[in-house]
Order: structure tokens, then C-alpha cells, then sequence
């Protein structure tokens, strides 16, 4: 089962491309800093504006300097089930332990489309499959009682749960049952969510606060709740710089600050406005991240 903290990569680009050291550095520093797992062409890698050809490279990229230090969810979702398919097959074949594959945006299944797309997916590739949940993105939600159902097949293993809906992973767990991992994808409501049944957090705040947001982790299941109330309130208010505005807007901003790469995005993202650096500035001060 996958537990702690992941980090939801971002994807750094110098000119236009991706800029492939910083991106190998980035990725060397969560694993020295304890990071649990990395999630690669995610929502904050800004996967929707890579090309396929972009896309493979950083799974690649990524898993060849995690070299199994750490577990690799690779970002293989899309809308088109065929082209979900040919990314699950490549990430299985450079070597991710798992893909991400969040529920079909814009084209909005009934929750049957749900189960036949990701049947059709774990039918098609022997790779597991963490179903990635974020209605505020897809405008679709995957119900309990298809992810259930869904959960029956032996590819299909876990959710990145960003519903925000505190009893959900509780009724998941139930539904489910407790070998189903639950990883929140929500950094706010990360604690909550582990008591309710979750074992992790895809988090966007571990780009910059890796340490911190594994430290969490490892003081959750040690059951260090003063340590995990510390860190907690340490983070809470980086987390909301996070999402001041679209991620990965703000974070790749903050990667800037502290130097660990360009903040550069691909639009239709734009740079973060000048009062929204300034909240991430003073947010990465307050827990002292930024002299």
C-alpha cells in the first residue's frame, strides 16, 4: 500500500521546454529530504500542456532518479480512454509502480462510463491504478458505490481523494475496505482525512516543504499527534498560499523564490499577481522556508 507523503512534481521549463536538470534535481532533493512516493505529470506538472512526447520523458526522468528509492505514481489520465491506455502501458513499461488516472474531464460519463473506462484500463495494462478524484477539475464525481465496484478489480488499488469531503473517505473505507488506499488530494484537510481512513496526501506544499510535509507523516504514524499538530499549523498557512491561485501558479513561484527552479508556466497559465506573491513570500517566511 502506498502511505505518506507524495508530491505532486512540478514540471520546470526554461524557454519553453522542459528543463530537464532542474526537474532531476528537484526530484534528487524529495528524496534526500524523506519524501514516501512521487507522482509525476500530474495536475501540478501541469500535464495538460505536455506532449505525449514531453509526458513519457519526465515519467522516465523521474524514475530513473528515484531508482526505487521511492515509489513512482506516473499521471496517465485522460478523457480518451485509448490514450489513457497507451500512457498506462508506458508508464508500466519504464518502470512506475502505480498510474494516476483521474476521471474523464469535460467529456462528463455517467458513473457506468466511469467503470467501463477504468475496466477498460486495468483490462488493458497489468499496472495498478489509483483512481484520481477531483470534481472541481473534471466536474464529475466518482461516487462510493462506483469506486466500489471498481474496486473489486485486482489493478485498481487506491484514490487521490480531492473531493474535500471529510466523511468520504470514511464511507470508502467501509465500502471498500481498509486495503484500499485512500491518499488525500487536498493539502488543507490532510489530517483530518487520516483520521477518517486515509494512509497519505498527494501534496502540491511538499514541492517546496518536503521535509516538513514528511515529517508529518512519519509523526502520524508514529502517533506523535503534538508533533503532527506542530507541523500542521506550521504548514496551514502555505497551504492556502498554495491555491491563492490556480496551482500550479503559486508553488511554481515559490520553487523560484527559493531557487530551486524558474517559475516559468505554459498557458494559458499565467504568472501569479503581485498581491499573490506576496502571500506566498510572507507564507514561506512565516514557517521558515525563506530567510
Amino acid at each position: 500500500m502506498f502511505k505518506g507523503s507524495f508530491t505532486a512534481l512540478i514540471t520546470p521549463f526554461r524557454g519553453g521546454k522542459v528543463d530537464e536538470p532542474a526537474y532531476r534535481e528537484l526530484v534528487a532533493r524529495q528524496i534526500a529530504a524523506g519524501t514516501h512516493g512521487l507522482v509525476p505529470c500530474g495536475t501540478t506538472g501541469e500535464s495538460p500542456t505536455l506532449s505525449h512526447e514531453e509526458h513519457m520523458r519526465v515519467t522516465e526522468i523521474c524514475i530513473e532518479v528515484a531508482a526505487r528509492k521511492v515509489p513512482v505514481i506516473a499521471g496517465t489520465g485522460s478523457n480518451a480512454t485509448d490514450e489513457a491506455i497507451m500512457l498506462q502501458r508506458h508508464a508500466k513499461k519504464a518502470g512506475a509502480d502505480a498510474g494516476l488516472v483521474v476521471t474523464p474531464y469535460y467529456n462528463k460519463p455517467a458513473q457506468a462510463g466511469l467503470i467501463a473506462h477504468y475496466r477498460a484500463i486495468a483490462d488493458a495494462v497489468d499496472l495498478p491504478i489509483v483512481i484520481y478524484n477531483i470534481p472541481g477539475r473534471s466536474v464529475i464525481d466518482m461516487t462510493v458505490a462506483t469506486m466500489t465496484e471498481l474496486a473489486k478489480h485486482p489493478n485498481i488499488v487506491g484514490v487521490k481523494d480531492a473531493t474535500a469531503d471529510l466523511a468520504r473517505p470514511l464511507r470508502t473505507r467501509l465500502a471498500c475496505g481498509a486495503d484500499f488506499c485512500q491518499l488525500s488530494g487536498e493539502d488543507a484537510t490532510a489530517v483530518p482525512f487520516l483520521a477518517q481512513g486515509g494512509v497519505g496526501c498527494i501534496s502540491v506544499t511538499s514541492n517546496i516543504a518536503p521535509k516538513e510535509c514528511a515529517d508529518l507523516h512519519n509523526a502520524w504514524m508514529k502517533g506523535d499527534m503534538k508533533e503532527v499538530t506542530r507541523l500542521n499549523d506550521l504548514l496551514m498557512p502555505v497551504h492556502d498560499a498554495m491555491f491563492c491561485e490556480s496551482s500550479p501558479g503559486p508553488v511554481k513561484y515559490a520553487a523560484e523564490v527559493l531557487g530551486l527552479c524558474s517559475g516559468e508556466l505554459r498557458l494559458p497559465l499565467v504568472p501569479i499577481a503581485a498581491a499573490s506573491r506576496k502571500k506566498v513570500e510572507d507564507a514561506l517566511k512565516g514557517a521558515g522556508l525563506l530567510n
